[in-house]
């Protein structure tokens, strides 16, 4: 804007000035007025300037979503000069603005004493925090080299990369990692979701292929996976500890953990969790969680009864309910945690956690066709327990879910307990799941706080 005011207002009105109005001007511009434009483009007060508005207007330009996410229908040529690396490089671009802002600041039109060019005195701070923020990290992810140990490229374009957990790591469900490979980008580090839990060995995420930088990841990887068995999931699959002639891997560091809405689960007696798609990624380290710790627990009092033990001093764990709605469009979605959902069929035998898959793909409930399916359904669960859209033990829904039921439901179940409900999706969804937990909170004894983490 300030740009703006001197092209269009202060400059013209400087050259076309009178003598009477030019006259306190003198001792700032000079004796000779300036007759054209050319005169402030070309000092270094103006190329200066010029060129700060040039950078700053293609940064900002290519950090629109449409330019980010690649939703225009642009031709190849201009393709490659979108996307989120164009958006992550152009934003580098601020380390030339701001070294410019210096120079600029110094060679100020109205301010010829040194002590008046402070310019660099605002800036000085928020650069040498940004500096030691990228040392900072830089550092801390020399240390945090991991090991693949399984690579899985799944339906829906997810890659799911499981590493060794560097030593000394501790993390929460629902926080997320940075995570950089050298053989797709030196210096761009993008944030996952960790989708194991604290409890397990190793550490895990689940990538979904949207981006320019996600494809070359999942590119750089299949290349050096062979096509997984009949009985494996996933199309593609590397078990580094079962073979020692596979081609290498490529390196990968990981910088974190870091702090996420859906980590403040454990506040809470009884959780909703909803997931949109691959959103579902932090929240199934919630479920694996709860699962894990439910297995702890029936592993010490199968324990304690066998050593005639009665008592113990281990702090039990909060949750006593956990809710987790998962709502894709894809069925071949399901695939990705089918692992997890299984694992909770089988050992949570008091019903602890409450899995609920939704298909929006499927024709409407209460349409002829979504009917029939069904109907094969049910005869399929009850012959073998495997639910056929799913592949799961875990029954499959059709469309997508009532909310306001939902809600109604925890509510009248749970009376005078705060419920933690944490969202991970698409943004489209957030007001409507507000509204609903500020709603029955208002009029029911029950209290929803409402967390939400975006993509």
């Amino acid at each position: 804007m300030l740009a703006a005011h001197l092209i269009t207002c202060d400059f013209p009105r400087l050259l076309h000035a009178t003598d009477d109005e030019y006259e306190p001007m003198e001792q700032f511009f000079g004796e000779d007025r300036p007759d054209d434009y050319w005169w402030f483009v070309k000092g270094t007060e103006g190329w200066t300037g010029v060129v700060m508005v040039v950078l700053m207007t293609v940064a900002y330009t290519l950090a629109q979503p449409w330019f980010r996410r690649n939703r225009l229908s642009l031709p190849k040529t201009l393709k490659k000069l979108t996307g989120f690396n164009a958006f992550w490089y152009s934003h580098h671009l601020f380390v030339i603005v701001y070294a410019l802002f210096i120079v600029h600041g110094y060679y100020l039109y109205l301010s010829k004493k040194w002590y008046k060019k402070t310019t660099w005195m605002y800036l000085a701070v928020p650069i040498l925090i940004y500096t030691c923020e990228r040392l900072t990290r830089a550092f801390r992810s020399g240390y945090k080299t991991v090991r693949i140990l399984k690579v899985a490229v799944y339906p829906g374009n997810v890659l799911s990369l499981h590493m060794s957990k560097p030593q000394g790591f501790r993390y929460t469900s629902g926080q997320y990692v940075f995570v950089n490979c050298s053989a797709v980008s030196t210096f761009q580090w993008h944030p996952f979701s960790i989708t194991s839990a604290p409890g397990d060995d190793y550490l895990s995420i689940h990538i979904r292929t949207l981006g320019d930088w996600t494809s070359q990841l999942k590119a750089v990887f299949s290349k050096v996976c062979q096509p997984a068995s009949i009985h494996q999931s996933g199309l593609l699959r590397a078990d580094m500890e079962q073979r020692d002639n596979q081609p290498r891997l490529p390196r990968l560091l990981i910088d974190g953990p870091y702090g996420a809405p859906a980590q403040d689960y454990k506040k809470y007696d009884v959780l909703l969790l909803v997931g949109l798609g691959i959103g579902a990624t932090p929240l199934i380290s919630i479920v694996k969680d709860v699962l894990n710790n439910i297995k702890q627990q029936k592993e010490m009092e199968e324990g304690l009864v066998e050593s005639g033990i009665k008592g113990n001093n281990r702090k039990p764990f909060a949750t006593k309910r956990a809710y987790f709605y998962w709502v894709t469009r894809e069925q071949g979605s399901f695939e990705w945690f089918r692992g997890v959902m299984n694992e909770v069929a089988d050992y949570d035998q008091d019903r602890v956690i409450k899995l609920h898959n939704y298909c929006t793909s499927v024709y409407e409930e209460g349409d002829a066709r979504s009917a029939l399916i069904t109907m094969l359904q049910t005869l399929q669960h009850a012959k073998s327990g495997v639910d056929i859209v799913s592949e799961t033990r875990v029954k499959t829904h059709f469309a997508r879910p009532n909310w306001r039921k939902v809600f109604k439901h925890v509510a009248v179940n749970y009376p005078d307990q705060r419920v933690g409900v944490f969202y991970c999706g698409a943004p489209g969804l957030t007001g409507e799941l507000r509204r609903f937990a500020q709603d029955f909170s208002r009029k029911t004894t029950t209290k929803f706080d409402f967390h939400k983490e975006n993509f």
